[in-house]
């Protein structure tokens, strides 16, 4: 079993690499990126199509992540 989650985690790993990569840039200039994004705080829009997909994935690789981290932990304490 330990093997399993183990191999499982890796492949979660790879795909939540690939999903973040994926995932279109939001900073246009290098001052953007050095302030923080500070000058975007409320010219926020809510996230349409590929962009919402990409955000979606994440979150569930992330979860899923997590979920096989404590499998894992849990494993190896017993």
């Amino acid at each position: 079993m330990y093997n399993f989650l183990m191999t499982c985690i890796l492949i979660v790993s790879v795909l939540i690499i690939i999903a973040v990569m994926m995932q279109p840039a939001k900073t246009n200039d290098a001052l953007s990126a050095l302030s923080g994004g500070a000058d975007d705080l409320f010219a926020k829009s809510k996230p349409r199509g590929f962009e919402a997909f990409m955000q979606k994935v994440t979150v569930v690789l992330g979860a899923l992540f997590f979920g096989l981290a404590l499998g894992l932990v849990y494993l190896s304490s017993h």
